[in-house]
């Protein structure tokens, strides 16, 4: 294409048009994300008889927490298959597809949950393909050099996925009120299928970005990705049909089983790493150690960040008089909060940043966020308290989330490029996926925090949690400077925007 023939392009804010096509696509995606997470912990709790599912709520917390966390393990299975098989176009188009069915099993007002699980296992699979693929394409509209208009189009692209997570809990939650549980599930339908429309008729635009496999199996690895794909397919269908004829098998049960293989899975790869030679130098070596602390004090932070969708909404649904500026809103509602005050505090926090430079260091970022998601729990337990005597106010909660925004954009920000800085040369492409990997134990255990609630109560349960937050966070303070001569932090880590 010629310079004069670029200069006449139609652009997206001065962007590829490709970055529309991908903004749109992502925008659904996440508002069929959003928005399922925003009734499903309350539609599991439900009765029966107004069309739930009839689990505790501790049951359902706990398989809302799995459920986000495999939605965060699978993205490296799912880059792994772009990148050897379908390549990225073709991984986000069949998991917008999948995720779409997924939805609509959900849809289905079938007094069963057969319907439930297929539907999360198909939006789990289909996320797999689509979320870490169409972020890849969008890096790749642009030319290698041009860091700065790659930042700025990445910076658009993430405002795509909080205008879709702010708009689905106010339309999926205002759908499935008066136990509509389907009617809402249709409406993340819909939304995918609109991404999907929009990502086909844009495919133009994209310039032939991610139509092939950076590194194309051959037709033997192919056959034995296959082979093994099918054998364990196979094993787990198994094991699981063993654990169900033993009568042990129930969804607490099998929550707590994911969960420990979940935990086991950075310790596995850390310890990979760390006992193994790999050619790895003594600097390598010590900014895997200090990585491995980011990465625990991650994993806390999502651990009860993430529990906006189970125990904070069903505190908003059971505790809180919902009424915003003299309108009454749904509980499901109030998880638009967190990507409003994103939106609005990502600018804010991107020049703080760039003014503080060098003198905020990537453990003391870490350790903000620790106690910023502790004093949300704080500010938690002080709410349940006063509930004990009737419904609070919901500008608890939006308290609550204001806080717990603060710290999100002190960590999620650094996060990735922490990442990068410190992964060991042999393993740079493997372990940007190792961060995703925090949120996956952060919301697994998370999940399991449910279980506590049966012995104590509700104040006492976000003390205990806030309190785990708040020691991490000054512990990590004051390892800082060992932390720092490990990293060899002496450069200024730029500021970004939310993993969301």
């Amino acid at each position: 294409m010629t310079s004069r023939t670029r200069a006449h392009e139609k652009t997206f804010f001065g962007h590829p048009r490709g970055l529309a096509t991908l903004f749109g696509t992502e925008m659904w995606e996440r508002f069929s994300w959003y928005g399922l997470r925003a009734i499903l912990a309350t539609f599991m709790a439900a009765s029966p008889a107004v069309g739930g599912l009839g689990l505790s709520q501790g049951t359902a917390q706990a398989i809302v927490g799995v459920y986000g966390a495999l939605i965060y393990l699978v993205a490296l299975p799912g880059g792994w298959v772009a990148d050897r098989i379908l390549g990225a176009r073709r991984a986000v188009l069949w998991g917008g597809f999948v995720i779409m069915c997924g939805h609509i099993s959900m849809a289905v007002p079938a007094r069963s949950g057969v319907f439930v699980a297929l539907g999360l296992l198909l939006i789990i699979a289909g996320t797999g393909l689509l979320k870490p693929n169409i972020s890849a394409m969008v890096g790749k509209l642009y030319p290698e050099d041009a860091d700065a208009r790659r930042d700025a189009g990445f910076s658009i692209f993430y405002l795509g996925i909080n205008l879709g997570a702010f708009i689905a809990p106010i339309v999926v939650g205002q759908l499935a009120e008066g136990n509509r549980w389907h009617l809402g599930f249709g409406a993340a339908a819909v939304g995918m299928a609109l991404g999907l429309v929009q990502y086909v008729l844009g495919r133009s635009h994209l310039r032939g970005v991610g139509d092939e496999p950076g590194h194309r199996l051959t037709p033997g690895e192919r056959r034995h990705f296959g082979v093994v794909s099918i054998a364990a397919v196979v094993v787990v269908a198994a094991a699981l049909a063993l654990w169900a004829a033993s009568g042990t098998l129930t969804l607490d049960a099998f929550a707590l089983a994911v969960t420990v293989v979940i935990l086991i899975v950075p310790v596995a790869y850390f310890g990979y790493i760390l006992l193994g030679s790999h050619n790895l130098t003594p600097e390598e070596r010590a900014g895997m150690r200090a990585y491995i602390w980011l990465f625990v004090a991650a994993a806390i932070f999502w651990m009860i960040y993430d529990l906006a969708p189970t125990v904070l909404l069903f505190f908003a649904q059971d505790h809180t008089d919902l009424s915003l500026f003299g309108i009454q809103i749904t509980a499901a509602t109030t998880q638009s909060f967190n990507p409003l005050f994103i939106m609005i505090f990502v600018p804010v926090f991107a020049a703080l940043w760039v003014k503080l430079g060098n003198r905020v260091t990537a453990p003391q970022k870490f350790a903000f966020a620790l106690l910023m998601v502790g004093l949300s729990f704080v500010i938690m337990a002080a709410a349940s308290r006063l509930a004990g005597s009737g419904k609070v106010s919901v500008w608890w909660l939006v308290l609550v989330y204001l806080v717990q925004v603060f710290g999100e954009l002190a960590l999620s920000p650094v996060g990735l490029s922490v990442t990068s800085k410190l992964a060991p040369q042999a393993f740079k492409g493997q372990m940007l996926g190792i961060w995703f990997i925090a949120t996956s134990v952060g919301d697994a255990v998370g999940g399991q925090t449910g279980r506590l609630r049966e012995y104590m109560s509700d104040p006492a349960y976000f003390l205990v949690l806030a309190a785990i937050a708040l020691v991490a966070g000054v512990l990590l303070f004051l390892f800082t400077p060992r932390l720092r001569t490990l990293m060899r932090e002496h450069d200024h880590v730029p500021a970004g925007t939310s993993q969301t």
